[in-house]
């Protein structure tokens, strides 16, 4: 699907499920991550994300487009258009649109490497276990003051 087809596509359902209009510019936004689409309050242009066209389809994209678009007419109405608001919670229901999408599957499946790092107190023994490493010539230990030293690294 290309950026016409997007626009075209959001026309429809503008109409179809809103009885309105869709007059502003919609585009994919590969820099988006976390989230389906936007609406951009100051332009009242929406973006998609086209990864979830991609990976789970047209029927989510369509749920997207839809929840986007209670934003959008919304807004311009100026009623209210937060997820927050009750007339925003009503327009989902009433079209048929997610309150949220759902999650991306490559997202599900990033393999975690957890680093686990071992510092022990020269003076009094005493060990820490840090995520994070530690400037061992800038922080001293808590107990006694005494030198920092890495012990070891683990690998989980």
């Amino acid at each position: 699907m290309e950026q016409q087809e997007l626009q075209l596509l959001i026309e429809k359902i503008s109409l179809d499920y809103f009885g309105k209009p869709f007059k502003h510019t919609a585009t994919f936004n590969p820099r988006l991550r976390s989230t389906g689409g936007r609406y951009l309050l100051g332009t009242h242009n929406i973006e998609i994300n086209k990864k979830y066209l991609e990976q789970l389809g047209e029927k989510e994209l369509i749920g997207i487009i839809k929840h986007e678009l209670c934003h959008y007419h919304l807004h311009i109405e100026g009623r209210g258009y937060q997820h927050k608001d009750q007339d925003f919670k009503l327009l989902l229901k009433k079209v048929g649109a997610p309150r949220f999408c759902n999650q991306l599957p490559e997202r599900n499946t990033k393999p975690t490497s957890k680093k686990l790092l071992v510092y022990q107190c020269t003076n009094c023994k005493l060990t820490y276990q840090r995520k994070r490493s530690i400037n061992t010539s800038k922080y001293v230990c808590g107990k006694c003051r005494g030198k920092l030293l890495k012990i070891k690294e683990l690998h989980l």
